[in-house]
């Protein structure tokens, strides 16, 4: 009887070895070798910023990922939640986005939207791109994680010159491999915050090409555009086992306009700092989307994002990181619907333009945007 249990456990052991080998060799070639989990940063530069205690970055207010309650509630809404979380028609699309780019804009300010937190700004003369994400998953891997819903709007060789690329943080729907590849061999400089430099580097990327900020730290580009990274509520990693990069946000400040562009983040009153700083802005970009009441110190949701909005002093507020991937458990559009509704409530100015509508939110008269999901019904027959 003994001898059977024994062989029956090598056998039990010799399978999960067998089973192991082929997830590694898989994950290893879905990965690129790997190469998509970026590079290790130096610890060096990490701990010379005030931000980085005790071995990691340290967010301004007491911050809690999730509790064992809310993640067990997490797990069941995951599991056993009905909502419609992905669109069964893909969202629409600006077509000529790219050809309406081509002129510049009017105002001196304007904002496309083209997908998740990926916006183009093109402010006093300067065009900065933020969180750019063009591949088909915002994961590690090319075969498994969360598919777009809809094509990029503007492809990344269709698009106009670039002054800067930003990036908030390094999880992997805000820092892609293929897309950060792409725009470097196209020349453009990228502005991170500090440890992303290091998987730019593994990537490729020439070390003339990349520039670290730790928050506060700001950058001018060709025209007087400064860009300054400035406080967020988030977290890091690529592999939990890595000391992580920090997060940001980042004020984008021109000579005559003023844009903020929230990243992830959750409710800090940092932000009153940011505007007293950096403000007055003209437009903010917040994040709306893809959040859950379970890890509210690190999302804001559409309620958040308004009570953001009222903390920058911007004039308009645009939402982003909606309505591309699924990564959280509500349907599709409640963020957008919830923003709008509770805007009215508030007289809060909210403009939602289409994927890839270039948008100038300070036109004369105010340009005027509708709620375009609502277009879209939850019968696939019945898709426009």
């Amino acid at each position: 009887m003994l001898r059977r249990l024994g062989r029956l456990f090598r056998y039990a052991l010799a399978g999960l070895v067998v089973l192991a080998l082929v997830v590694v060799v898989l994950a290893w070639l879905s990965t690129g070798h790997f190469a998509a989990f970026g590079g290790k940063p130096d610890p060096a530069r990490l701990k010379a910023s005030p931000e980085f205690v005790d071995g990691r970055f340290q967010n301004l207010e007491e911050t809690h990922l999730m509790s064992a309650r809310r993640w067990f509630w997490a797990l069941k809404e995951q599991v056993f939640g009905k909502q419609m979380r992905a669109p069964v028609c893909p969202p629409p699309v600006m077509k000529d986005a790219a050809a309406r780019l081509a002129t510049p804009p009017a105002t001196g300010l304007r904002v496309t939207w083209l997908g998740h937190s990926t916006t183009l700004v093109e402010i006093d003369g300067a065009a900065v791109l933020t969180d750019p994400i063009w591949s088909e998953r915002a994961s590690p891997s090319t075969w498994v994680g969360p598919k777009r819903f809809h094509a990029p709007p503007v492809a990344i060789e269709a698009l106009p010159h670039l002054d800067a690329v930003v990036v908030s943080h390094e999880h992997y729907d805000h820092l892609d491999e293929m897309t950060v590849r792409a725009l470097a061999a196209r020349g453009m400089p990228f502005h991170v915050p500090l440890g992303i430099g290091a998987h730019l580097r593994a990537w490729g990327v020439p070390e003339a090409q990349i520039v670290e900020h730790d928050w506060w730290q700001d950058a001018t580009l060709p025209g007087g555009v400064r860009l300054v990274s400035t406080p967020s509520r988030h977290f890091n990693g690529r592999l939990p086992w890595r000391t992580g990069a920090l997060w940001t946000s980042w004020s984008i400040v021109g000579p005559r306009h003023r844009v903020f562009f929230s990243g992830d983040t959750g409710p800090t009153e940092s932000l009153r700092e940011v505007a007293r700083r950096e403000g007055p802005f003209d437009v903010a970009l917040i994040e709306i989307g893809q959040w859950n009441a379970a890890w509210g110190d690190i999302h804001l949701g559409p309620v958040g994002a308004l009570d953001a909005f009222e903390r920058s002093g911007a004039k308009v507020l645009i939402p982003i990181h909606w309505s591309t991937f699924v990564l959280a458990y509500h349907d599709w559009s409640e963020p957008a619907e919830t923003l709008v509704t509770e805007a009215a409530k508030r007289g809060a100015a909210v403009q939602t333009p289409m994927l890839g509508e270039p948008l100038e939110p300070l036109a004369t008269p105010r340009p005027k945007t509708r709620a375009w999901w609502r277009d879209y019904p939850p019968i696939a027959a019945r898709c426009p």
